[in-house]
């Protein structure tokens, strides 16, 4: 296992912060001593998220705002970061979108923009932000997954399948990048209390019969996320319930999960 990666005087630029996992992890990079650039398309959000973490951890806070989903954005940002002499510690890719829904209901046009953020913002971001890392010789990377990587997820195709774009690149990027001093960690949350999960339920009348105790919380997925990454872990599945879950992915045929998952997403329509 690689050393732990101790925070006081390094930075780490967290994207997708304004809320959610993304300002859950904000707070636990603070809270292990980080200086933080803040990365979303809110800029009012991100400023006060940056005040209330300055103040309470008295670490340095940036915002950053931006669209990652457009071309060139993680260029930009890396530019910046370039003129301000900002060198980045730890990247946290936190950013993402999810449309919950029959693929064939779902716009072309939507589709695209889960693409575009997910997959494209993702490895634009890592492309800019990796190099300088391995030239330096050390450096962490948190790319947040989701257990719907390790198995078809009716009604969350595409969100399902760029989360399995995320995992695989993660573990490729961890073996390329073993002996450099820098960390690539995938973590794979379940379903999450977050402004996404609440979103889907305001569209989706059969998720919001969802048992409390398959909701985990932004706070317990943002201290393992932490830990994985300060540890250079690989993969940390948060939650001994979404273990569970990957357990069995593993274990039943694949064709046998496809049907379970298909009925289950056809009975909640």
């Amino acid at each position: 296992m690689a050393r732990r990666h101790d925070g006081p005087g390094r930075t780490a630029l967290i994207t997708g912060a304004s809320s959610g996992i993304g300002a859950a992890l904000a707070g636990r990079f603070a809270v292990g001593g980080y200086n933080l650039v803040l990365v979303a398309r809110s800029e009012r959000k991100l400023r006060q998220l940056a005040q209330a973490l300055s103040t309470a951890h008295g670490i340095k806070a940036w915002v950053a705002p931006a669209d990652l989903s457009q071309p060139g954005a993680a260029r930009k940002l890396a530019a910046a970061m370039n003129r301000a002499r900002r060198p980045i510690d730890v990247l946290v890719n936190n950013a993402g979108v999810l449309e919950y829904g029959s693929f064939i209901e779902v716009p072309p046009a939507t589709h695209r923009q889960v693409i575009d953020l997910n997959v494209a913002g993702l490895t634009a971001m890592l492309a800019h932000f990796l190099p300088p890392m391995v030239a330096r010789g050390e450096g962490r990377v948190l790319n947040v997954a989701s257990i719907a990587a390790f198995q078809p997820v009716p009604s969350l195709a595409t969100y399902a399948a760029t989360k399995a774009f995320v995992l695989s690149l993660t573990e490729s990027l961890a073996e390329e990048l073993k002996g450099t001093g820098v960390t690539v960690t995938a973590l794979c949350p379940g379903i999450t209390a977050t402004n996404m999960l609440s979103k889907a339920k305001r569209t989706r009348r059969e998720l919001t019969r969802l048992p409390d105790f398959v909701v985990g919380s932004a706070d317990d997925v943002a201290d393992e996320g932490y830990e994985a990454c300060v540890r250079g872990e690989v993969i940390r599945v948060p939650g001994a319930l979404n273990h569970a879950a990957i357990l069995a992915s593993r274990a039943i045929p694949k064709w046998l999960w496809r049907r379970v998952s298909g009925v289950v997403a056809r009975a909640g329509r």
